[in-house]
């Protein structure tokens, strides 16, 4: 089974010269923690609440003025619709993340699977599992 078989195919996106309001907004609408940021189509970076909270409002930066492209993550961390399940159940647990966003080969965002898409459209609960398992695994913390 490929990754285009599971993915979520309708990603929300933010625009880089949103604001953190804007960007905590559209999070708190849709019930995400994570927004992919787009400029046109060309995938820039991921934004996060956590990012927000640990970059942006920590250091008492103003959300209406902050702009997405100065607290988001530029590195992404993707795989391509064409790939296996498998080999991204298998980088999810080796990066210990929840979700990876989905590329073509034009490189343009397509979708986005989760740890619960693995779960709930592969019924492979052994491959769930021990994605969840590894993703849970403790991090050492930042010095």
């Amino acid at each position: 089974m490929q990754v285009k078989d599971i993915m979520t195919r309708q990603v929300e996106v933010i625009h880089p010269d949103a604001t953190l309001t804007e960007a905590a907004e559209k999070m708190s609408r849709l019930g995400v923690g994570p927004l992919p940021v787009c400029d046109d189509e060309q995938l820039v970076g991921m934004i996060t609440d956590r990012d927000i909270t640990v970059r942006a409002t920590a250091k008492g930066s103003d959300p209406n003025v902050i702009t997405v492209h100065e607290v988001m993550t530029p590195e992404v961390v993707y795989c391509m619709e064409d790939q296996s399940v498998e080999t991204a159940a298998e980088m999810m647990e080796m990066l210990q993340i929840r979700r990876v966003l989905v590329l073509n080969h034009d490189m343009r965002l397509v979708g986005i699977v989760s740890l619960g898409d693995l779960a709930v459209e592969t019924r492979g609960q052994k491959l769930a599992g021990e994605t969840l398992e590894g993703v849970s695994e403790p991090a050492a913390p930042n010095r």
